[in-house]
């Protein structure tokens, strides 16, 4: 059935004119609704999320419920837990779950959980040996066992990827500082602008600098392209039998692999089950993994199995994932909202927001459903943010007072990793205020009251109404960044399977790719081709700069 024409579609855009013609807000919820708190609020492990501050009724929560079961969330769920090829236009399973479905023990390194078929054949065994093996690579750098070319050990280590073979091991690495080895330097260049590479060598010792190459078929342009510099910079004091022991590799590019003169026994695999921007726990988690040491990124894996098995087992009306998805879709199908933003409160996090701009809008970003038929509807909303309360001092204005309205995560942690003065208190101070002051909001007669001129009042009104999730969790740590990762994961996936998209492709990645190679070759002679006018007048301009 087409979507827009189930019961439970065509019910939330009533209810949703309703709500917009009643002007009902936030505040009014709670005053009617004497039980939103227990029945929007839900805790997972040291995860407690608060979905109470939307502008989501019960009757639309019950809706929307209904909506993803009629969706077959669950069975859709199985399918892909289950190895089925739910990635149709590639033909292939979505197994990124299988990733993490290990334990650890020091005594036994580790382990399948479960079985994961996939054709009939178990992908845990391959699963675990590369883990084992990039546990056993990881001992090696961080003990200073593993030596370079000149006998000396390894204090940096460059990671060349870009897309998900970045994003991920780069905001992993950077949230999980605090875990990370003292000595030992981790570097992420990505960009194939030349001064990304060129920063990220300086003040490097080729003689101590390990590299990974991240590319599955060690032909992707920005990444090999960096790496090729990495190696003329590398031999400009070192030979070209040192490459092995200072270039290892994330493929399953074998000759290519061994044709740059990366030694294979240094090369590990992952699959074409594994997407990208779902790859950071495979072979691409090798810089995490160097970063962390392998008991800490077993806790990474722990973290993410167990939301993992949260989303496979419990009932729509508690499942965490479900229940942020299904807002989500609310706001972007139903309430014209078609941007949301990840706030989180802790440095560290930095990049989560970019993390999950890419996973978000590159899973989402579609206009066909499966069925090759073009929607009539919304699908991926437009993802962005920043760390903190450096964003208050940013765009939180127009979130106040815009005529956009921003539905925003804010995401904060009890405990911090340096209990400075006062530092944490004023940071989550303002984690609660934000949440509140922008249900809330300043009314006119507030203003009236506290003396405010009359010529500023309406300057300094701020309407309220504007919807958040609070995301509060014991502290950052592997395991609560594991658990947080797969919640957004998840979230992406139902509001997927709802759409009626599919999430896991990505061949709007690759068509200016394509003409970037045509373009370059002109570039390249000095003679341009046949293109638009305007594309024309630029290419000139760059030839005879």
């Amino acid at each position: 059935m087409k979507l827009t024409s189930r019961t439970e579609w065509k019910n939330l855009k009533k209810y949703a004119k309703d709500i917009k013609e009643s002007e009902i807000t936030i505040r009014e919820l709670f005053d009617v609704e004497k039980d939103r708190i227990k029945r929007m609020s839900f805790e997972l492990g040291p995860m407690y999320v608060d979905l109470s501050k939307n502008m989501v009724p019960k009757i639309v929560q019950d809706e929307l419920q209904c909506l993803v079961e009629a969706c077959s969330i669950k069975a859709w769920t199985k399918k892909m837990f289950s190895g089925e090829k739910i990635n149709f236009t590639e033909d292939r399973s979505v197994l990124h779950i299988a990733l993490r479905n290990v334990g650890y023990k020091s005594t036994k390194g580790f382990y399948p959980l479960s079985s994961i078929l996939m054709d009939g054949t178990d992908v845990m065994p391959d699963v675990v040996n590369t883990l084992n093996r990039m546990a056993e690579f990881t001992d090696k750098v961080r003990n200073g066992i593993w030596k370079g070319a000149t006998g000396k050990s390894i204090t940096s280590v460059v990671n060349i990827g870009i897309g998900g073979s970045d994003l991920g091991p780069r905001m992993i690495t950077k949230a999980l500082t605090p875990f990370g080895k003292e000595g030992l330097e981790i570097r992420f260049v990505a960009n194939v602008d030349g001064t990304d590479i060129e920063e990220n060598l300086k003040g490097l010792n080729p003689e101590t600098t390990l590299f990974i190459i991240e590319s599955k078929t060690f032909t992707t342009q920005e990444t090999m392209t960096n790496a090729n510099s990495a190696k003329e910079w590398f031999l400009k004091t070192m030979k070209q039998v040192d490459i092995a022991k200072h270039f290892v590799a994330a493929s399953t590019a074998e000759k290519l692999v061994s044709d740059f003169g990366i030694d294979t026994a240094n090369m590990f695999p992952f699959w074409d089950w594994v997407g990208g921007r779902y790859s950071s726990p495979s072979a691409i988690g090798l810089p995490i993994m160097i970063s962390i040491g392998k008991e800490n990124y077993a806790n990474l894996l722990k973290g993410y199995n167990k939301m993992d098995e949260h989303f496979k087992s419990a009932p729509i009306s508690e499942n965490i994932p479900i229940q942020m998805a299904l807002i989500g879709l609310w706001y972007n199908n139903f309430m014209d909202m078609d941007t949301y933003a990840i706030l989180p409160y802790d440095q560290y996090l930095e990049r989560f927001p970019a993390y999950f701009q890419q996973a978000d809008m590159e899973s989402n970003g579609k206009y066909v459903d499966r069925d090759g038929h073009k929607v009539n509807y919304q699908t991926g909303p437009i993802v962005w943010g920043e760390a903190g309360t450096n964003g208050q001092h940013s765009f939180y204005q127009l979130i106040h007072q815009g005529t956009k309205i921003v539905p925003a995560d804010f995401i904060g942690f009890k405990k911090t990793h340096h209990a400075i003065g006062d530092h944490h208190k004023k940071l989550m101070a303002n984690f609660f205020a934000q949440t509140e002051a922008l249900m809330n909001g300043l009314s006119s007669e507030e203003l009236k009251k506290q003396g405010c001129e009359k010529l500023l009042i309406q300057h300094r009104t701020f309407i309220g109404n504007r919807p958040t999730n609070s995301i509060l969790i014991d502290e950052l740590t592997p395991e609560s960044l594991g658990m947080l990762i797969a919640l957004y994961e998840h979230k992406i996936f139902t509001q997927g399977i709802i759409w009626n998209v599919n999430s896991f492709d990505q061949y709007g990645v690759q068509l200016g790719k394509v003409g970037a190679n045509q373009v370059l070759k002109e570039l390249d002679t000095g003679k341009v081709g046949s293109h638009d006018p305007s594309t024309t007048e630029l290419m000139k301009r760059f030839i005879n700069k």
